[in-house]
């Protein structure tokens, strides 16, 4: 097999994977993260060290998720998500994000450090969310705004998924 064809990624040390995890090319898993089961982490996906990712999650590819960041079950995080850590680089004090149970982070977002974003909240494409987001709150533009319900996202979906717009 030549050299370039393997598979690549780097687990650090005290790495503490669940059932069923699933590591697709070129990712990295720094010390002492832990990862739920069932969760699948996409191509190029840094994910720094002491990070806890909660079971049954899918982290898309290209995403960046910093040190002392804590991720429910259920999550869902779209390729290109930033998480910070740090709103004054650089400095000697770091702050993770708290991502609760069922929330979604679509493609593109990017999240201020020491933001906790609620149960079952939703991202959309492309959001700066600077403050924390409430359960159950869609959050979209730049800065990240509410500006509908989880039940409506969820019925914009289904309906989406119908082909009715």
């Amino acid at each position: 097999m030549n050299k370039l064809s393997k598979i690549i990624n780097h687990i650090g040390k005290n790495v503490k994977l669940g059932k069923n995890v699933k590591i697709w090319n070129f990712a990295y898993i720094g010390d002492d993260t832990e990862i739920g089961d069932n969760v699948t982490i996409g191509s190029l996906t840094h994910i720094d060290y002491k990070v806890k990712i909660g079971k049954n999650c899918k982290i898309e590819g290209s995403v960046y998720i910093p040190p002392l960041t804590v991720i429910g079950d259920e999550v869902f995080i779209g390729p290109g998500a930033i998480f910070t850590n740090d709103p004054y680089p650089p400095s000697k004090r770091l702050s993770g994000i708290i991502v609760e149970d069922g929330a979604v982070i679509c493609a593109g977002s990017i999240i201020k450090a020491g933001v906790k974003i609620g149960k079952n909240s939703v991202i959309t494409m492309g959001s700066l969310v600077t403050k924390d987001v409430p359960p159950n709150t869609v959050v979209m533009g730049i800065p990240a705004k509410p500006v509908y319900s989880r039940d409506e996202y969820d019925k914009k979906r289904k309906n989406w998924e119908k082909g009715i717009f």
